[in-house]
């Protein structure tokens, strides 16, 4: 697991491309460059177009000087691209100054740097430019140029329809941003819950060709060493007694049996404990359950018999991870015992494990696994919350499925009280589920 400690799924470092913020700079450049066009061509309005065209100009200007000293693959640092994000704001309420302030229809536009930030930075940093374009708009309420318009008469909106104006960008600003950040904010962690399978499933891997290596070393250097082991026992025999030549002979002959035993050695544990070795049901449950013995709880296994021959299937890393992960939970909110109840059939094998803590809360029952991080504080204890139903059990649930498997969560019925996890396979999945490319996406 150290490859998981190394890497801070929780709080990771949010960089955003300069060319992506540049190529959104440009972009708005260009749109404002055409709405003064049609305004002042097409709608013969008078817009102050020189000084419309230098503010434009200077965030040209700056965007030529950041293309030039640094590359298009360049990421800021969260500061600096909210640092950027703040002068666009600051841009467009200098072209709303001088054309009408929230009366210019383009005033929702400060939503639009907002947004950005919500979906790629910190929260911190969203809430300081959500306020800041909230005082710009607010600003622009009461101080600005007048509204281009046509003929000498100037265009007078009522101050409660202004107002309206003003609270509707500053609600959007707000609910926009909060439901820009929360789509965002599960979408990366969704996609940091698949890294830390990756990481997982890419560790076992490692284990496994290790244990490939350490085979085929036992088996192609087991047939030279009998050889040196012979030979070397022969010379000793024919050697004479007593001389410097036998105590040599018996040296080479007890350090290749020496290096027998050592191969013999990594050929047994090879042959017990390879990851991809056939293994029974029992045998999976036993290995699921060993870690978790140790912990105060007592943990019960029943295989109940059946007519057809007991399963047995490779020994897959994501099933062993995943039903290692539900047995941690289960463990951790039991109290004194948790079950883990097997059977099959001739098309079906099932796994329950159960325990009598507090249950799953209703509320949470039907969303267990569905996504990350989706967990109660184990503060919450007056109403029978249960805490670690967030990445574990959603990682479990995503290896278990993919293996083939159905899994279902319940709470005992009443008067008994605790949790259930239903894994169901039918019998042809468990038996040959393997690890497979897709597991790791």
């Amino acid at each position: 697991m150290s490859d998981i400690a190394v890497s801070d799924f929780r709080n990771p470092r949010r960089y955003v491309r300069l060319d992506t913020i540049l190529r959104l700079r440009w972009l708005a450049a260009l749109g404002q460059l055409a709405a003064i066009f049609v305004v002042v061509q097409g709608l013969d309005f008078d817009v102050p177009v020189a000084s419309c065209v230098t503010v434009i100009g200077v965030s040209a200007v700056i965007n030529l000087a950041l293309q030039m000293t640094f590359s298009p693959v360049h990421r800021l640092e969260p500061l600096y691209a909210a640092v950027l994000l703040a002068f666009n704001i600051a841009e467009l309420a200098i072209l709303l100054f001088l054309t009408g302030g929230l009366q210019n229809p383009f005033s929702f536009l400060f939503l639009g740097p907002v947004l950005i930030s919500a979906t790629a930075l910190p929260i911190r940093f969203t809430i300081v430019l959500g306020i800041f374009a909230s005082a710009c708009a607010t600003a622009l309420g009461f101080i600005h140029l007048p509204l281009p318009w046509a003929g000498e008469d100037q265009l007078a909106l009522p101050p409660i329809y202004m107002l309206g104006v003003w609270l509707s960008i500053i609600l959007a600003i707000g609910v926009t941003s909060l439901y820009a950040f929360q789509v965002a904010e599960e979408s990366r962690k969704l996609s940091d819950a698949l890294a830390a399978t990756e990481l997982v499933l890419t560790r076992e891997q490692h284990l496994t060709q290790l244990d490939g290596l350490a085979a085929a070393a036992a088996h192609e250097l087991g047939t030279p060493l009998s050889t040196i082991f012979l030979i070397s026992r022969e010379l000793e025999k024919n050697a004479s007694e007593g001389g410097q030549t036998t105590g040599d002979y018996t040296t080479l002959r007890e350090q290749a049996e020496r290096c027998r035993e050592i191969l013999g050695k990594i050929t047994q544990l090879s042959s017990s404990g390879a990851p991809f070795d056939n293994m029974k049901l029992s045998t999976l449950i036993e290995e699921a359950v060993a870690p978790h013995r140790d912990f105060g709880i007592t943990i019960k296994i029943r295989i109940a018999v059946s007519a057809s021959a007991e399963p047995v299937g490779l020994r897959n890393p994501a099933i062993l991870y995943g039903l290692g992960n539900i047995l941690e939970n289960a463990v951790d909110f039991a109290r004194d015992d948790v079950e883990v109840n097997a059977w099959w059939d001739a098309d079906t094998v099932e796994i329950d494990i159960s325990d009598d803590g507090p249950g799953i809360p209703p509320d949470l029952l039907r969303r267990i696994g569905e996504q990350p991080y989706l967990s109660r504080r184990k503060g919450d204890e007056s109403q029978g919350a249960r805490a670690g139903l967030g990445l574990g059990v959603f990682i479990a649930r995503t290896l278990l499925e993919r293996s083939g498997a159905r899994v279902h969560f319940s709470n005992r019925v009443f008067p008994d009280h605790g949790a259930v996890v239903r894994i169901i396979w039918p019998r042809e999945a468990f038996e040959t589920a393997t690890i497979s490319p897709e597991m790791m996406l």
